[in-house]
């Protein structure tokens, strides 16, 4: 019924799905239902850009779309940018369009194929270099004294930033998402702060679960910061 209902209202759909559970772990797979049609690859298009995926191997959420913009929007030209967890590349391909040199890390393999054809489709392949695999282990061969690195950390993935840290150059900023219940941020900026960043941003972006959100930072490397 819902199917039916959704397919006579917009008549450019094609496919009807369910998502059954979230997206879990660093390959952020959902598990979906199909309630009718065929296929579950789409085309989603946010602020110009155009990302193809496929719902039920790749993960993207049109609800932070608002927040990468507001991320991307700060990427100056000829900056050295680097995304892990990057997707199917809503925090890579804006980026790579402002003139920054972008380099994206990604274990899914279904993401990073539809990670590199949209790298061609929205024309910005010159300026991105894709890494398909684990962050630690291709760690040693991510460029270092980057501009910016973009952290859209998966749950659970905190320690993430720190491990990043080091590859950043002093002044260099740092854009974290984590997922904390409210009571836990004071503490977060706390050692965030002792670990040598500067917090110049920091704001509930959704809920997750109950009592559990999403909390995005902008932070500033300062002089003599290392990882903890």
């Amino acid at each position: 019924m819902v199917a039916g209902a959704t397919l006579s209202r917009h008549r450019n759909v094609q496919t009807v799905v369910n998502r059954v559970i979230i997206p879990r772990g660093d390959l952020r797979i959902a598990e979906v239902e199909v309630l009718t049609g065929d296929h579950t690859i789409t085309m989603c298009r946010e602020y110009g850009f155009c990302y193809r995926l496929d719902v039920a191997r790749t993960f993207y959420t049109s609800r932070l779309a608002s927040e990468r913009h507001r991320v991307w929007m700060q990427v100056m030209r000829n900056e050295e940018v680097l995304v892990p967890f990057a997707g199917v590349g809503p925090f890579v391909i804006p980026p790579a369009s402002r003139g920054a040199r972008v380099t994206a890390v990604e274990k899914n393999p279904e993401s990073c194929r539809f990670l590199r054809e949209n790298i061609i489709l929205n024309g910005v392949k010159p300026q991105v270099i894709v890494h398909q695999g684990e962050l630690e282990k291709i760690l040693p061969a991510l460029p270092f004294n980057v501009d910016r690195v973009i952290i859209p950390a998966p749950y659970g993935y905190d320690q993430v930033l720190f491990s990043l840290l080091p590859l950043v150059r002093p002044g260099g900023y740092l854009h974290f998402s984590t997922f904390k219940q409210a009571s836990q941020v004071p503490a977060l900026v706390r050692e965030y702060r002792q670990s040598g960043l500067r917090v110049e941003y920091a704001r509930r972006c959704g809920h997750v679960a109950p009592g559990v959100a999403r909390y995005v930072f902008d932070m500033v490397k300062e002089d003599g910061s290392t990882s903890s």
